[in-house]
């Protein structure tokens, strides 16, 4: 039988205290971004694609070095104290090679959710509106207004569900059915705002029970009135939801083993904004809720994990130009 001495269990004490006192460890990138508003992990190689939204591209980052991947994205705007130029949003990975762009360069109605063949590290970058890349619009019809600022777009593996930001009574995710290389026919599909009575769906992912995480940003004026719901990709029927006492979620990510993150922009108090990880639990009658602040940051807007569990996050910082950065967090 091993016998334990007085110093074994000291050493086993302070093993155990250096790991319930690690804190996470947090390392820049990239910097030098305009407003980046996206960012997704490449499947098989690992690189990180950024939607560096003012700058009217989508970039990815080898060995540390910013490679453009497609430009000439156009340019609108978008906020209200203060306002932020937007091109391209939200990222998602359909196959290795097959990236969604969500746009934010046109006027709504006008705004695309792009489609590409993205080239290897090293190859000349595509243009945004490249004759060959797919192309998918919500304009307006009778009773509704047109759609744009596809903010979150998240892929189930037979579609793509993007937030949208242009009808405000409705608050819409729309949907693209996904089927080998075909992708369409491009709808709205859930109504946000009628099931919540809340404005703005923003970030958005994917469950590890198949059902959709959204983000509703509510008013950004407003602090602590964002929502957390759940809804079911094949009806679009609401599941949970909850008032999670943030502010702007712009970011939702899930890391190894279920662990729910989100990124809090904080729009009205900027020191409000940070990482956060969210244990939500539900069923048809009960729920329950616990938000944690991990880190602050400085104005986060989107958030991807690696398969390593590493976290990605994107953050404008002051707003000011190439203020803005692409940080790597672990250890969480």
């Amino acid at each position: 039988m091993k016998r334990f001495t007085a110093m074994t269990t000291a050493v086993l004490f302070l093993a155990m205290t250096s790991v319930l006192l690690a804190e996470p460890t947090v390392e820049t990138v990239a910097e030098g971004l305009n407003v980046p508003c996206g960012v997704a992990v490449q499947p098989g190689t690992g690189h990180v694609f950024v939607a560096d939204s003012a700058a009217g591209r989508v970039v990815r980052i080898v060995d540390g070095e910013i490679e453009n991947v497609i430009v000439d994205f156009p340019i609108d705007k978008y906020g209200k104290g203060p306002v932020y130029p937007i091109g391209p949003l939200g990222l998602a990975f359909i196959e290795e090679n097959v990236l969604a762009v969500g746009g934010g360069g046109y006027p709504d109605a006008k705004d695309k959710l792009r489609v590409y063949n993205v080239p290897a590290a090293g190859e000349a970058a595509l243009k945004a509106d490249d004759d060959d890349v797919s192309a998918l619009e919500l304009p307006a019809t009778d009773k509704l207004a047109g759609e744009g600022n596809f903010y979150g777009v998240a892929f189930t593996g037979d579609a793509l569900f993007v937030t949208c930001n242009g009808d405000d009574t409705k608050g819409w995710i729309s949907r693209a059915g996904v089927k080998g290389a075909k992708v369409g026919p491009f709808m709205r599909a859930i109504a946000t705002k009628e099931l919540t009575e809340v404005d703005a769906p923003v970030a958005i992912t994917v469950a590890p029970d198949g059902s959709l995480a959204v983000g509703q940003m509510g008013e950004i004026s407003l602090p602590g009135d964002g929502l957390l719901t759940f809804y079911d990709p094949k009806d679009g029927s609401k599941l949970a939801n909850f008032e999670t006492g943030l502010s702007d979620i712009t970011g939702l990510a899930y890391a190894p083993k279920g662990k729910l993150l989100a990124t809090d922009f904080s729009w009205s108090d900027p020191s409000g904004g940070g990482l956060f990880q969210i244990s939500a639990k539900y069923t048809k009658k009960k729920q329950s809720l616990d938000v944690t602040k991990i880190i602050e940051l400085d104005k986060p807007t989107a958030i991807a994990v690696d398969a390593d569990g590493n976290v990605y996050v994107t953050v404008v910082g002051s707003g000011e130009g190439t203020s803005g950065k692409l940080l790597k967090i672990s250890n969480l």
